[in-house]
């Protein structure tokens, strides 16, 4: 087979084209007011810590359009020992079945459906605790501050105050683990139809103060 001479010849190297640069809006937008946040409160990552700022994937219901959170907050994870604790011990409960003659004295069957009962309440008590300590959360917006009480699935409380209606912001740490792991109770006096929003047993309380003052400056804007 005769080999054309064309394969030998080298083409000449085409343009390289410069890489693109990905659109503005595909790139995170870091307002001044998100930067002077991060500046006071730094970032956490992990969806479950108790300390989010400018979280992406928290929202609520009542969230308006162009409303943005700026910091989610929910109870110090010192607070879940209590009932991790009790947890732990209902889980090693059955182990000691053994040692009650009354339970003892009933068939092998009606032992297993008792034990398997016993497990079924203690996750459903853990369970609740978690969505509890999860979902009860308080938020810091552009606009306001918003307190969601979760007590349980069929019990909810909405309470919020626009920052122009704040008055006074203090907070309250007290006892060993609050000094120790610096969480306590934010109270803040609006003059809205709710007097007082609490922010109970968050971390940091000094930098949510710092927060707060920030925003309420004349110098920022919050729309």
């Amino acid at each position: 087979m005769i080999r054309s001479k064309d394969l030998d010849k080298v083409a000449p190297d085409d343009p390289i084209a410069p890489a693109s640069k990905p659109s503005p809006s595909a790139l995170p937008v870091i307002t001044p007011l998100k930067q002077k946040v991060y500046d006071i409160a730094g970032h956490a990552t992990s969806p479950l810590s108790p300390f989010l700022v400018n979280p992406k994937k928290i929202t609520f219901a009542e969230k308006n359009d162009g409303e943005e959170i700026l910091i989610a907050l929910r109870s110090h994870w010192f607070t879940n020992v209590s009932w991790i604790l009790i947890t732990i011990l209902m889980s090693f409960a059955p182990s000691f079945l053994r040692y009650v003659p009354l339970l003892n004295s009933f068939p092998p069957s009606y032992q297993f459906i008792a034990v398997l009962f016993w497990y079924l309440v203690a996750f459903a008590f853990a369970f609740e605790k978690f969505l509890a300590w999860y979902f009860d959360i308080s938020l810091i917006t552009n606009r306001r501050v918003v307190d969601i009480d979760f007590n349980n699935l069929l019990d909810k409380k909405f309470s919020e105050a626009d920052l122009r209606n704040i008055q006074d912001v203090s907070s309250q740490i007290s006892g060993v683990s609050q000094t120790i792991f610096n969480y306590g109770t934010v109270l803040i006096q609006t003059a809205s139809e709710v007097n007082v929003i609490i922010f109970e047993k968050v971390p940091n309380p000094n930098k949510i103060i710092k927060v707060l003052q920030e925003l309420r400056s004349p110098g920022i804007k919050n729309q």
